[in-house]
């Protein structure tokens, strides 16, 4: 009999114990102090667990621990949940948080034994990690200022809240091909990243003042790399029975002989755009509209940093930006107790591993962005610290070749060090491996991991730099791999350069710049003058 594939070995375990029946394994493992079983192991990424990297253990740990990944709904968490999260930290994660690009939080050095008492205290605040992780709908993104923002096209707060109670532990998307990842945004600025999503739905205010939302599929990274399509528009009334249909259509039809080949957008490659749409159409009882489709904001320029007037009286939001994400246990502490302070009860988390503070009064909005400050959480941001973001990295993900998250920090400190009158936005990103977590593609500067051969032939870890991605609606574009390889130790002086050279040249936006890099005849660190 011939050894089963990789996607024939996960299709198998799913069909043999749904993910979501993993939880009472995952107790009795805590109690009995068992050895976990491979195939359990799989099915714990239901509950937002993944086995993680071993290079921080002593040599003597045997320990197996776990990334936890707990789910933000609409990206929001309140006191209550910010003190719990830095109690979970402390006492079970070695004092790791971080803020994911899908509005979660993660922690790492999850042990089993330590599980039922984390799931006790984040169902007793409403969080969850139930599919935050595997092959099911993934936490929805939205924008994260959605109801307070006097500049959005639509409120979409209650519609991401139907279809959250949708997929939420639903039974029938429990067994999808892969991964499902949908985005609901009426943001003006855009900042959800549509273009990149399994399915998305971005306001659109016609001529005419109606509200419509353009619907667009197919959409990814890494394996599945290609921007989603645009089928047409609809009102917000009908956006969950769309998300309905295709998210049945994905499950029954998706392709499941290869992990790599299984997403929405493999899907519509092979059957085509057309026969997609028209199979979607038809389940639905009607046609999508058509109408103009609209300019949207640069990648780079989705933000909501810095204090704004709220839709509710006397309140103000605050967009505020954390190190790569990377807040830990004493900096949920910190935070909780200043909010608490000014009577304010929310954050909302961002794509870019970011947060709003959401119901700030306005009186004391200048006073609570000095205490934030302290606690080295900038409302107005560098624009180094602003959008610079990573994935976990080889310290804690298995799949990753090199270290991110602590050298993405310090490569934001290095060049505003160098930079310090350095004013336009540029995003950055530092990615450990190719699977594009930190989105590393659809930014200005993107920083790979790869293994390659230094000077004396010996194999290294490095990164391969990538420049010139964006997202901009039917503009966007991914970035071009420049063939440079580029050690750990020369990644600050290499982003450095090309700063450098951006501003010494005669370009408006590094954009431009960029764009002149990736054209030249052929590219090498010694291009930068």
């Amino acid at each position: 009999m011939a050894k089963e594939t990789a996607a024939q070995r996960v299709e198998r375990i799913k069909v043999e114990k749904s993910g979501l029946d993993v939880l009472r394994d995952i107790y009795h493992y805590a109690i009995s102090g068992e050895e976990v079983e491979p195939e359990d192991i799989d099915r714990f990424k239901w509950y937002g667990l993944y086995t993680q990297n071993k290079n921080l253990q002593a040599s003597d740990d045997e320990t197996l621990y776990f990334m936890l990944r707990v789910k933000l709904v609409q990206g929001a968490m309140n006191l209550e949940q910010i003190r719990i999260a830095s109690g979970i930290s402390k006492e079970f994660a070695q004092g790791t948080a971080h803020f994911t690009t899908r509005q979660s939080i993660q922690f790492h050095f999850i042990r089993v034994r330590d599980l039922p008492e984390i799931f006790y205290r984040l169902k007793s605040v409403g969080l969850t990690s139930v599919f935050a992780a595997g092959d099911v709908p993934r936490n929805i993104v939205t924008c994260p200022v959605s109801g307070v923002d006097k500049h959005e096209i639509y409120d979409v707060s209650e519609i991401t809240k139907q279809i959250n109670n949708y997929f939420d532990g639903n039974k029938d998307l429990v067994n999808l091909p892969r991964k499902y990842k949908v985005g609901i945004s009426g943001c003006s600025k855009h900042c959800m990243g549509h273009e990149i999503q399994d399915l998305s739905f971005s306001a659109v205010k016609f001529e005419d003042g109606r509200i419509l939302f353009d619907v667009r599929a197919g959409g990814g990274l890494a394996s599945n790399k290609q921007f989603a399509l645009h089928l047409g528009f609809v009102g917000a009334s009908r956006i969950l029975e769309v998300v309905k249909v295709i998210s049945i259509l994905y499950k029954v039809h998706g392709l499941r002989e290869n992990r790599k080949n299984a997403r929405l957008g493999h899907l519509i490659t092979k059957w085509g755009f057309e026969k997609f749409k028209e199979e979607v159409e038809d389940s639905l009882g009607f046609i999508f509209e058509e109408g103009k489709v609209q300019e949207y904001t640069p990648y780079a320029k989705r933000e909501h940093f810095g204090v704004h007037e709220s839709k509710v009286k006397g309140k103000s939001y605050i967009g505020c930006a954390v190190n790569g994400g990377n807040i830990g246990e004493k900096g949920l502490e910190d935070l909780a107790d200043i909010l608490e302070r000014y009577g304010v009860t929310t954050i909302k988390a961002t794509t870019t591993q970011n947060f709003v503070v959401i119901d700030v009064p306005s009186d004391a909005a200048t006073s609570l962005v000095k205490d934030l400050e302290r606690i080295n959480i900038d409302a107005n941001p560098n624009p180094f610290k602003a959008r610079t973001i990573s994935c976990t990295g080889m310290k804690f993900c298995k799949f990753g070749i090199s270290e991110t998250k602590d050298a993405a920090i310090t490569l934001a400190e290095h060049l505003h060090e160098k930079f310090p009158d350095f004013e336009e936005t540029v995003s950055i990103s530092m990615s450990g491996c190719s699977n594009s977590c930190s989105h590393p593609n659809i930014v200005d500067i993107g920083l790979v991991g790869t293994k390659f051969k230094d000077e004396k032939g010996e194999t290294i870890s490095g990164f391969e730099l990538v420049l010139g991605g964006t997202l901009e609606g039917d503009k966007s574009r991914f970035g071009e791999k420049m063939k440079l390889k580029i050690k750990p130790k020369n990644v600050n002086s290499t982003v450095e350069k090309i700063i450098a050279s951006y501003i010494k040249s005669s370009k408006k936006y590094i954009s431009l710049f960029l764009k002149d890099l990736i054209e030249g005849d052929e590219f090498t660190i010694y291009n930068l003058k």
